[in-house]
């Protein structure tokens, strides 16, 4: 198992848009290995390379027992809307109500470099939609209104984890994974 430290908010990594990944390579698979790792471990719904501070298009998911990947995501939304609860790991212990899109075709590749389609709704298309913000550089209450958002970052400025310092790990010796620092 190999666990890794989970980036918090205001770490810039989180707010920098990630690369396509280019090589399908041993590297790739472990990140996808550690990334899988770390979401079960958290427990979390899905988790992406950012957040372990690897500025590459790819995440991984669990959803009613389904563990999955995806590498470079393009994602087409239906019109329908869902709203309801959203957390994220980087902002640990907080939840609000967000609005996505209830259906999500999301493609992309495996980690061997496979095409691949996922097609869901509710909460897979939610988690989908959620880490593929997060390669775009974008967090979960970036998407609230107004007043909610406002609610969000005091509760923000109120956690524990407010201002704790980013940890400095190496997540993998290939050229391609540096740091994003």
């Amino acid at each position: 198992m190999a666990i890794q430290p989970i980036r918090i908010f205001g770490d810039p990594v989180l707010r920098t848009p990630a690369q396509p990944v280019t090589t399908f390579d041993k590297e790739l698979r472990t990140l996808v290995k550690d990334l899988t790792d770390t979401m079960l471990h958290a427990p979390g719904a899905g988790l992406a390379a950012p957040q372990l501070g690897v500025s590459l298009r790819v995440f991984t998911y669990c959803v009613d027992g389904e563990v999955g990947h995806l590498v470079n995501p393009d994602l087409s939304l239906t019109e329908e809307e869902q709203e309801g609860p959203e957390g994220c790991l980087s902002l640990p212990g907080l939840s609000f109500d967000t609005r996505r899109a209830y259906g999500v075709v999301a493609r992309g590749f495996t980690m061997h470099g496979d095409p691949v389609t996922i097609e869901g709704t509710q909460l897979l298309a939610r988690c989908i939609q959620h880490e593929t913000d997060h390669l775009d550089g974008i967090i979960f209450i970036d998407r609230l209104d107004r007043e909610q958002r406002k609610a969000a970052l005091r509760a923000i400025r109120e956690a524990e984890w407010a201002g704790a310092p980013a940890p400095q790990v190496k997540v993998s010796p290939h050229s391609t994974f540096g740091s994003a620092r």
